[in-house]
């Protein structure tokens, strides 16, 4: 029981990084930088976020998957899906893969050349991944609860 409220702490620590610096991102950083068409800002969040929040992405990733056993002894079980815990680690998988691959694309693609131009692709791009990270803490609540009502 301990190494699971372990988990437990470091997957919630590392969902407040990953969420809460799109959130600001999204809400606080992006709205001023279209506005006014300013890249440097963007630039820069995007530079310092990048050094904690691909950690806590990591940490989510392995210690989500950790969490997975608390929840599905067995792989066979996801298959059709046997409980709401099941179909909802399903969907939380679908999330991280879709996660990954627009935050990659962003990273990879549009940041490395990041100008006035590109700067709403960039926007969309992070509000995606802001609403991916605000279904991941609906769905990881799910998991927790037996289901969302």
């Amino acid at each position: 029981m301990a190494l699971y409220r372990v988990l437990l702490i470091l997957h919630i620590t590392g969902a407040a990084i990953w969420v809460g610096g799109h959130l600001v991102l999204s809400l606080a950083i992006l709205p001023g930088a279209l506005r006014n068409r300013d890249v440097s800002t963007v630039r820069e969040f995007e530079r310092r976020f990048e050094r904690i929040g691909i950690p806590a992405l990591g940490t989510q990733v392995v210690t989500g998957l950790l969490l997975v056993y608390r929840w599905v002894p067995s792989l066979s079980v996801l298959l059709p899906p046997a409980s709401p815990q099941a179909s909802f680690i399903l969907f939380k998988l679908g999330l991280l893969a879709t996660t990954i691959v627009i935050a990659a694309h962003a990273r990879l693609r549009i940041i490395p050349i990041l100008q006035e131009r590109n700067l709403n692709s960039l926007a969309y791009h992070a509000f995606a991944v802001t609403l991916l990270g605000l279904a991941f803490i609906v769905a990881g609540v799910a998991i927790a609860t037996g289901g969302l009502l």
